[in-house]
This record gives structure tokens, C-alpha cells and sequence, in this order.
């Protein structure tokens, strides 16, 4: 899957959050998407998400004319899960909507992949820290197994082992062939993964580059700080 991107403005009011951004997201890729707040960040996958519409310009899905929502998976700064449901219940919920098949095997292969504990899984999702309810967002989003992932500050309120399960998630979903972008302000844990970097300044692309592996947690480094 190959997302186009040409031309995307979004005005809040008077308030320009987006001006005219272009980029494409490649299958098989890792987007690195940077910027400091206000920059556009979330705009951007709230319009790639489906979620938000764009005040102007267009996204183009390649090969096909329209993606499915189900076929696009979100981590959002809300979790969006809900609080009186236990983990398992909350993916039950959110599989059914989307004809999960083997869903009873693929919600325990997912909490186990993410980290969620056993005596986590049965309580309500308003008991969880931020960690734990970054980890259950994150099997949700994966749930459907989603041909695109737009993960925004994923990595926020998980400790190492966390931050470096949701690493080997990125790095298994681009073997794996699918178009992901991830916003984030924590560069070591995406180096090494990230072949795409973009920085976002005043919703403006001030650069796009693609590295011919992965990029290094300096060389992101050092290419955000004098873009940013």
C-alpha cells in the first residue's frame, strides 16, 4: 500500500495547522514523523486515519481508490478503548465490529505480544496506567490486522521493556509488507527502524529522506535538530 499525499492544508478557524503537505508513504516503510508540538503532527494522521477532513488537497491510495477503515489501524493519543471493560472484552468488542477471524486466539496472541499481563487482562481498562493502556491500544489497532499503521506517540508512558516489545512490533510489521508512520519525540526508539524521515515545522514539510537501511538514533539526531 502506497499512500499519496499532495498538497494538505487543514485551518481550524483561523488557525493553520497544515499548509500545503506533500509526501508518500511507501509499503513496507517506517515514517519517521517529527516535529515539535503545534506542528501538524496529529492533524496529519487524524486526516490519513479517516478521521479529520482536510481543508484542502487529497490522499491517494495505491493500488486501490479508497482503504477500508478497518484496514487502517490507529494509536491515537486517547487510547480509545473503554473503561468498564476488561482488556479481553475490549478487543472481543472491537474484533467483532471487524469479523476477526480466530478471535479467541488472536486477542491472546496480541496481549501476550504487547506485554499485558494475565491479572491486567480481567480488570477494567479504567484501572490501567498510561503504559498499560498504550499496550492495549496498540493489540486494538493491531486487532484487524491493518494493511496500514499511524501510530501517534506510541511510546509514551511505556517503560524499556515496553518501548522495546512495541520496537519488534515495527520491525515485524514492515517485514511484513505494510505502510506504517509513527509520530514520536523518543528518536532511540525508533533508530535502527525508521527508513523515512519527516519533519514537520509550521504544517510545512521542512524535510523528507529516505535512508538506504534504517536511520541511526544520531543520524535522526542531528538531521531533526537542524530541520526543526
Amino acid at each position: 500500500m502506497i499512500i499519496r499525499v499532495s498538497r494538505l492544508a487543514k485551518h481550524y478557524g483561523r488557525q493553520r495547522a497544515l499548509a500545503g503537505v506533500s509526501l508518500e508513504l511507501r509499503a513496507g516503510g517506517v515514517t519517521v514523523l517529527l516535529g515539535h508540538n503545534g506542528a501538524g503532527k496529529s492533524t496529519l494522521i487524524g486526516i490519513l486515519s479517516t478521521l479529520i477532513r482536510p481543508t484542502a488537497g487529497e490522499v491517494r491510495w495505491d493500488p486501490v481508490p479508497a482503504l477500508p477503515r478497518a484496514e487502517i489501524g490507529v494509536l491515537a493519543h486517547e487510547a480509545m478503548v473503554y473503561g468498564e471493560l476488561t482488556a479481553v472484552e475490549n478487543l472481543h468488542f472491537w474484533g467483532a465490529l471487524h469479523d476477526v477471524a480466530d478471535l479467541d486466539r488472536k486477542t491472546v496472541a496480541l496481549l501476550d505480544e504487547v506485554g499485558l499481563d494475565d491479572k491486567a487482562r480481567s480488570r477494567p481498562a479504567r484501572t490501567f496506567s498510561r503504559g498499560m493502556l498504550q499496550r492495549l491500544a496498540l493489540a486494538r489497532a493491531l486487532l484487524p490486522d491493518p494493511k496500514v499503521l499511524l501510530l501517534d506517540e506510541p511510546f509514551t508512558g511505556l517503560d524499556r521493556e515496553g518501548a522495546a516489545s512495541l520496537s519488534r512490533v515495527l520491525r515485524r510489521e514492515k517485514e511484513r509488507g505494510r505502510t506504517l508512520l509513527v509520530a514520536t519525540h523518543d528518536l532511540e526508539a525508533v533508530a535502527g527502524v525508521g527508513d523515512h524521515m519527516v519533519v514537520l515545522r509550521n504544517g510545512k514539510v521542512a524535510l523528507d529522506e529516505l535512508a538506504a537501511g534504517a536511520f541511526s538514533h544520531e543520524e535522526l539526531r542531528r538531521r531533526y535538530e537542524a530541520a526543526a
